[in-house]
């Protein structure tokens, strides 16, 4: 796998600690305080990241979809007033960006649109996510290789032909590729772990692992597999209103996540072989000859 890459002063590749990333996403339902309880649920759990989801709903809801009604908890609503009620603004980043700060992790958002990309700069995001439906979206990736700041980019729903034209228009220096499967929740024959080495092989870039099943032991499977990133969702109650919530982790799930990941990560070893001081004694008692 390839060299690291830095998000601000945290490396991120095959010799460094595993990147975990609580991807709140919309599952805050447009209330700050949700957001910040899940800031704090990351935090508790020891995660390295959060993140975000960031619209421009004009631009990203088909103007088709715009005017339909739906049931929301605010009331009936098209679905375009439905994702304006949703989104955050600056303020409510200003506020997440700093409480993320105070616990000690960073923070950073996927961008569906050019706009969005601009707006995250001027929040000064250190990293920026392509979501696994912007792959194929020329113009975002373009924008968001402008910026120069390291991109973590998801290939869920996409070709390898598509991935490859992805590639083609980012740095690959600045790239950590991740393995997803966009399917909600996602049954483990269709997770296929082994595309993580795939990935590295064929781009020689960092590669981790988006996931959105069910359970812990898929996830801890890709890092014991070697997976320098780990990103899942979150939510404080599964039964929560809203799309996401069903293929989240509770926070008990997420802080067993994280510490089985320590685990496995420091068991994984350095490829080495050679005789632990705990085999010493064993080795003088046990052997013959």
């Amino acid at each position: 796998m390839a060299a690291t890459v830095a998000i601000e002063e945290r490396l991120v590749g095959a010799d460094a600690p595993v990147y975990v990333i609580a991807e709140i996403g919309i599952n805050h339902n447009g209330e700050l305080d949700i957001a910040k309880q899940l800031v704090d649920v990351a935090a508790d759990a020891g995660c390295d990241a959060v993140k975000f989801q960031k619209r421009t709903p004009s631009i990203c809801v088909p103007l088709e979809q715009q005017q339909t009604r739906r049931e929301t908890p605010w009331g009936e609503m098209s679905y375009l007033e439905y994702k304006e009620r949703t989104e955050f603004g600056a303020e409510e980043y200003g506020a997440l960006a700093e409480h993320s700060a105070q616990r000690g992790m960073q923070w950073f958002a996927s961008p569906w649109d050019v706009p969005s990309v601009d707006f995250l700069e001027e929040m000064n995001a250190p990293v920026h996510k392509v979501a696994s439906a912007c792959l194929t979206d020329d113009e975002l990736l373009v924008a968001l290789a402008a910026t120069g700041k390291p991109l973590i980019v998801s290939t869920g729903m996409s070709t390898m032909d598509e991935i490859d034209h992805a590639m083609s228009l980012l740095d690959p220096a600045k790239v950590i590729l991740l393995h997803t499967t966009s399917t909600y929740p996602c049954p483990p024959e269709e997770v296929n772990l082994r595309t993580l080495d795939t990935l590295a092989d064929r781009f020689d870039v960092p590669v981790g692992y988006s996931g959105h099943e069910r359970g812990l032991q898929v996830s801890l499977a890709a890092v014991a597999m070697g997976a320098c990133t780990l990103e899942r969702h979150i939510t404080l109650d599964r039964t929560m209103w809203g799309s996401d919530h069903a293929a989240s982790l509770e926070p008990q799930g997420l802080a067993h996540l994280v510490r089985d990941v320590r685990i496995i990560e420091s068991a994984r070893g350095d490829g080495v072989k050679r005789v632990f001081p705990g085999e010493v004694e064993p080795r003088k008692r046990l052997r013959r000859v």
